[in-house]
């Protein structure tokens, strides 16, 4: 797909998006997904999953969801080309992302020429050191998840929950051949514990990319 026709697609799926939310409480998002039986309400990085509700709200009249699927692997939207919807943190000391399994997105590219990413850009607060957010969210589970009691077993660090989000930016971004020779992959080598090796993700460097960047919505006035 030429970067004129990306440019129209993604330019037409934003016009949906146009009245997004910005602020994005952490205990309302969580409640608002499972008030609404969103399956991935449970999830600690709530962020992402809070940024894929809101695009199957939104863009439910325009775009097909779920995308093709392939292997493992479903893509989150389909338009002309399948799409995929993630949410980054500004403020962070890193600017990488994990996108889907290697072979499915190589694979996506070769039968519709790239992949778009909608990525939904802002500063996240992390204002949560007495752990009051993450108790809050524990016991709306219903406890501690299977992972969270595999990391006390290990002694691992425990990472602080974001409790807000504020959007600034959204992001269309055309992802081809080009662009996985930039990126790198995550989960090379890495073994899961039942000794099988994990298959590798694509590893997006956004301080990388540039003229990727195709259209975007701008939110931070």
């Amino acid at each position: 797909m030429k970067n004129k026709n990306f440019f129209d697609l993604a330019k037409e799926i934003s016009s949906r998006l146009m009245k997004i939310p910005i602020h994005w409480n952490g205990k309302k998002s969580i409640l608002e997904m499972k008030n609404s039986n969103f399956p991935q309400w449970k999830q600690m990085e709530w962020i992402g999953f809070y940024f894929q509700f809101l695009c199957e709200r939104f863009l439910k009249d325009t775009m097909k969801m779920p995308g093709p699927r392939y292997g493992n692997v479903t893509f989150d939207g389909f338009k002309k080309i399948p799409w995929d919807f993630k949410a980054h943190a500004i403020n962070t000391t890193t600017h990488q992302i994990i996108l889907n399994d290697s072979e499915a997105t190589a694979n996506a590219i070769r039968d519709y020429g790239c992949i778009g990413l909608i990525l939904a850009l802002g500063e996240a607060k992390y204002n949560d050191e007495q752990r009051n957010f993450q108790r809050w969210h524990e016991k709306l589970k219903g406890g501690k998840s299977e992972y969270e009691l595999e990391r006390i077993k290990r002694g691992a660090w425990s990472r602080l929950r974001k409790v807000e989000f504020h959007l600034k930016q959204i992001s269309f971004i055309k992802i081809d051949d080009k662009v996985l020779i930039k990126c790198g992959s995550f989960q090379r080598d890495f073994r899961n514990s039942n000794g099988k090796p994990r298959r590798e993700k694509v590893l997006l460097n956004l301080e990388k990319l540039d003229e990727e960047i195709i259209y975007f919505l701008d939110f931070s006035t």
